[in-house]
């Protein structure tokens, strides 16, 4: 694993795909790191970003203040993160990673990540950003949500489901009985969409 101040990285320097992963509020680069590797082959890179605020009460880090929500600071949160982003894509093209949030994490995928030409995005327990809509193209979006979650209701990934396909774009709800986390009964179907998104195409043996 290789280490720097504002994230975490696993598997091959020299890989062709990557999956960047976004941590939610509160947490910190290491949160998703494990669940990363268990959806992508050995040899993709995975990258964990940390988000650059610290949470206000301690430990861990937010992409920008959720109690309450400062959304003054979303614009500069949304920049930083594209150019995060766009810095990763000087070795692995944009069109050959997928984004993968959680909660907060989630929000920013979808907010930054549809504006950007990524091979996909994952959005587990997410919500849309006030006034934010969908462009009018975007990466194919995959969406994760816990019916029994009590800190973001089901219904926020329901209302994301239908602004994503009311402008048109690839997108679809994957539900499961559970609370605010991502189901281990999702992994497979995690693993196969990011999988169909970057992993290259597999050449017959000469």
């Amino acid at each position: 694993m290789t280490s720097h101040p504002d994230q975490l990285q696993l598997g091959p320097e020299n890989a062709q795909q990557r999956l960047v992963l976004l941590h939610g509020w509160g947490a910190d680069a290491d949160d998703l790191l494990d669940l990363g590797e268990l959806l992508v082959n050995p040899e993709t890179s995975v990258v964990a970003l940390r988000a650059p605020e610290p949470h206000p009460y301690g430990s861990g880090r937010q992409w920008y203040d959720l109690q309450p929500i400062d959304w003054d600071a979303l614009p500069a949160a949304r920049s930083k993160l594209r150019a995060r982003l766009l810095a990763l894509a000087e070795s692995v093209p944009l069109e050959r990673t997928v984004l993968l949030g959680f909660s907060q994490g989630a929000a920013m995928a979808l907010d930054v990540g549809t504006a950007l030409p990524l091979a996909g995005i994952v959005a587990c327990s997410g919500y849309p950003h006030q006034g934010r809509q969908a462009p009018p193209a975007c990466p194919p979006v995959l969406l994760t949500h816990g019916r029994q979650d009590p800190v973001v209701p089901f219904m926020a990934s329901e209302e994301l489901l239908q602004q994503l396909q009311a402008s048109g774009q690839s997108a679809q709800l994957l539900a499961f009985d559970g609370g605010h986390g991502i189901g281990e009964s999702l992994f497979p179907e995690l693993k196969r969409f990011i999988t169909e998104r970057i992993a290259p195409s597999q050449g017959l043996p000469e």
